[in-house]
């Protein structure tokens, strides 16, 4: 019996070969080089007994039944799983993993990127030159902050968050940090304190946000929390937009109440707040956290093992329900 595996968009091959292997499974790959639509990927579901997906596509119960119960599996290509209805699918038997671990390092670097960027304003710097308005070393040319000293607040002691307060301790930075539970093991190592999100908005320099999107953590950085906020305070976001309140944080940079803010995330992703692109205060990415030759080709590789476990009867390596 051959299992059909549809897989949204096209990954990197090392994925793929995988699962090509595999004579057990009849493989599918949206041929288009976008985002499937809803309608495309609804007509896919009564052919498909395994899902490969990534993070734009909302897996919801409509999706799930268009598989008319033939859908044993939804790999996601993402570490987040936001986008997928996980109580309808354990309440179906669907079993649904992610890709975790395997970009822990590249997004912690691309959250210290942003860090430096904003502290030092090189998005400024770098306009100054290429529009070739640039005329010569001053004392006053475009001002920043240094890190050493300083305090970084770390929102969400995850993976991903204490890779990156790690990674600010060779920068002298020192670290608070907000989360559900204590990180023991990662006070030992960093002299970490943990502490209140408003104490850790109002004694923070640099803030990083690493949680994921849950009911529980949508917005929890807002308007009622962000008035603790220091003047030269820089905020950054790797993890989803959602979780931060983006219209008052535009407020706050347009009226320079705070220094800056990068984004590799937006609120209404891929949409973007008109507003952000008139700020000369934020650097904006196109949630590129994980986007590394090798950490796209890990994580092609373990959505694969996944299958390939499921497929076999054996434990999924990164099961979330």
């Amino acid at each position: 019996m051959k299992y059909s595996v549809f897989v949204t968009r096209d990954i990197p091959d090392e994925g793929l070969k995988i699962l090509a292997q595999n004579d057990q499974l009849d493989v599918r790959v949206y041929e288009h080089d976008k985002k499937i639509s809803r309608e495309e990927l609804l007509s896919e579901m009564p052919n498909t007994d395994i899902l490969l997906s990534i993070l734009t596509e909302k897996i919801d119960a409509e999706v799930m039944d268009a598989a008319k119960g033939r859908l044993k599996m939804i790999a996601n290509y993402a570490v987040g799983f936001n986008n997928i209805d996980l109580a309808y699918a354990k309440s179906k038997g669907i079993i649904v993993t992610n890709t975790p671990d395997v970009l822990t390092d590249a997004t912690a670097d691309l959250a210290m990127t942003l860090i430096l960027s904003c502290a030092r304003r090189f998005h400024e710097a770098e306009k100054l030159v290429r529009e070739k308005k640039f005329k010569g070393w001053a004392p006053e040319l475009l001002l920043g902050y240094d890190l050493k000293c300083k305090t970084l607040g770390i929102i969400g002691a995850g993976r991903i968050g204490q890779a990156t307060a790690l990674r600010a301790l060779g920068f002298g930075l020192k670290i608070l940090y907000y989360n559900r539970t204590r990180k023991t093991e990662f006070e030992n190592q960093t002299k970490a304190k943990k502490v209140s999100m408003n104490l850790l908005l109002k004694k923070s320099d640099f803030i990083s946000i690493h949680l994921p999107l849950t009911n529980e953590t949508k917005l929890l950085i807002n308007r009622d929390n962000m008035k603790y906020l220091k003047s030269n305070a820089i905020i950054v976001n790797t993890s989803r937009g959602e979780i931060i309140d983006e219209k008052y944080l535009i407020q706050l940079l347009k009226s320079r109440k705070i220094f800056a803010a990068g984004f590799d995330v937006y609120e209404n992703e891929p949409k973007l707040n008109p507003k952000l692109l008139k700020l000369e205060n934020a650097i904006l990415l196109p949630h590129i956290g994980s986007a590394t030759v090798e950490t796209r080709n890990a994580m092609a590789e373990l959505a694969a093992k996944n299958v390939i476990n499921v497929l076999n009867h054996k434990k999924a390596l990164t099961q979330i329900n």
